[in-house]
């Protein structure tokens, strides 16, 4: 599922247009978006819950040439799903 068939389908559940439930789905995504670069958790219960973790600096390999490099330390999202989310994926 792609974000236009997430569109259609909000659309077709909630009655409201196509352009209407483009909007909810990009204040959304803008939301999570803005929560997570501000280094907060979100949590949608029966779903799962988003946060931010930091990556440590550390050494690794070009693959091309075999040089040792060093990679920058930065944060990164993670994701963890709830267990009702998970009894639906395994059923």
């Amino acid at each position: 599922m792609n974000k236009a068939d997430l569109v259609s389908e909000i659309s077709s559940k909630t009655g409201l247009t196509k352009t209407k439930s483009g909007e909810v789905v990009d204040t959304i995504i803008e939301t999570l978006q803005n929560t997570l670069s501000n280094g907060e958790k979100i949590t949608l219960v029966g779903f799962g819950s988003f946060g931010t973790i930091e990556r440590k600096e550390r050494k690794g390999r070009n693959p091309q040439n075999g040089a040792e490099i060093t990679i920058p330390a930065r944060r990164s999202v993670k994701f963890k799903s709830g267990s009702s989310l998970d009894s639906l994926v395994n059923s």
